[in-house]
Parts: structure tokens; sequence; C-alpha cells
């Protein structure tokens, strides 16, 4: 190991550090707004040096143009990319929860800072975005994203032509699936807060009087944020079960 660090050769490593690190800018957690420039390149940097030896046999030789080196570094880029967009469209199926749910239960309206998105998002989307990361973590599936985007390697290689039309395939149903799994993990609350408001509108109809704002929406808050909490654990282990599977397809055997 030592002798392979030693004679590494600088062009495979920067070639390994392209799709590495442009995975680390977009992988979910490692790319969030509060981690430190410098930690995420340093991090980019370990693993990139750890991967190089690995997959030195993959790689292809320098090219003899500037205009081949570019082509193949943004190739490899771009699969960093795909990569970490993989993961991170999971992940953006809890913002689609949280907004869903903050609709259903009037606190649309409630918005602070997300860390995540780096962009205002309603309180309930920023606290399921936030711990669904956090439980990536504390279950160690940040290995698994990692692992993806080494295996990326067998899928992918160095220096041959990219599989433009599949990739663009695989991001749009991804896309869909996501908005999909945010419908299905908020569709507890979204029953709920429909069976809530037939029952209010047929009270509407029997006390014409009835002041419904006031007296509707403190229990419509109380009633969601209540089967929220029930619900919390299911919505999260499904959460965790669909990220892992959808990054199992991509590694070997």
């Amino acid at each position: 190991m030592l002798q392979q660090l030693l004679t590494l050769n600088l062009f495979g490593f920067f070639l390994v550090f392209a799709r590495i690190g442009t995975a680390f800018v977009l992988l979910p957690g490692f790319s969030a707004g509060y981690v430190a420039p410098r930690m995420r390149l340093l991090m980019a940097l370990a693993v990139s040096l750890v991967v190089t030896p690995v997959v030195a046999g993959m790689l292809p030789g320098l090219p003899a143009t500037p205009a081949e080196l570019s082509l193949m570094l943004l190739a490899e880029m771009t699969i960093g990319a795909f990569f970490g967009l993989m993961a991170r469209f999971v992940v953006a199926a809890l913002q689609v929860t949280g907004t869903i749910i903050s609709l259903v239960s009037s606190m649309a309206n409630a918005f602070i800072q997300d860390p995540l998105a780096d962009q205002q998002s309603s309180v309930i989307a920023g606290f399921l975005s936030t711990l669904g990361v956090l439980l990536l973590f504390v279950t160690d599936l940040h290995h698994l994203m990692l692992r993806a985007v080494v295996d990326s390697y067998s899928l992918f290689t160095p220096g041959e032509p990219l599989m433009m039309g599949d990739m663009t395939q695989m991001v749009a149903r991804r896309v869909a699936d996501a908005f999909a799994l945010g419908l299905q993990l908020a569709s507890p609350l979204v029953v709920t807060g429909f069976a809530y408001y037939l029952g209010l509108g047929l009270l509407t109809r029997l006390m014409p009087q009835m002041p419904v704002f006031f007296v509707g929406l403190p229990i419509q808050v109380t009633i969601q944020i209540s089967v929220l909490a029930l619900a919390l654990s299911g919505i999260m282990i499904v959460f965790l079960t669909r990220f892992q599977e959808g990054l199992t397809g991509f590694l070997v055997p």
C-alpha cells in the first residue's frame, strides 16, 4: 500500500477526485451548508487518495491533447453529479412530505431557514429533512452512499462514452419517484386532514354562526401534530428503506 501511494499517478488521482469530489458536492449531509467547504474538500481528497490505488487498473492513460483531458474530466464530473443526485432525490422526498403536511395542517406559512436545502422552507419540511439526514448517519447509510460512488467504476469505466440516455431516464424516474414517495409518506396526515375538513364543513352547515377559523384552526393544528408524532417513526423507517433500496442497485454484488 505504501509503495502504491509513493508511485501514485497524479493524473489518475485527479481523475478519481473529479468524480468523487463532485459527488461530495451533492451527497446529502456532506453537501449541507453547515459543513465547512474545507472539511468537505479534505474528505473528498482523503477518499480519492484511498480509492485511486484500488481502481488504478481501470484508469486510462494520459490524453494526448488538453481537449481530450477536459472532456474526460467533464465526463467524470458528470458521473459524480449523477450519483450525488440519486441520493439527493430520495432525501428531497422528505421536503415534499413536509410541504404537503404543512399544507394540510394549516402551517404552510411558518417558514424557517432550512440548512439542508439552503433556502426558506416550512417548519415541518425542515424538521423532516434534518431528521432524515441525521438518521442516515446514525444508521451508517452514509457508508452506502460512499460505496455506491466507489462501485460506480464498475458501471462507468473512465474514458468510455457516457450512457447519457440511460442516465437522463434514471434522473427523470427518480424525480417522479421522489414526488410519489413524498405523497406516500404524508398520506396519514392527508387522510386525517381530509376527514377533518369534511367534518368541519358539515359542522359549518349545521351551525352557520360558528366562527370556523377561530374554533377549527387550533383543533386542526393539534390533531395534525398528534398524528405526525404517532406516524413519525413509520415515516422514517419507510424513508430509510427506500433510500437503501435506491442505492443498492448501484452496488457491485
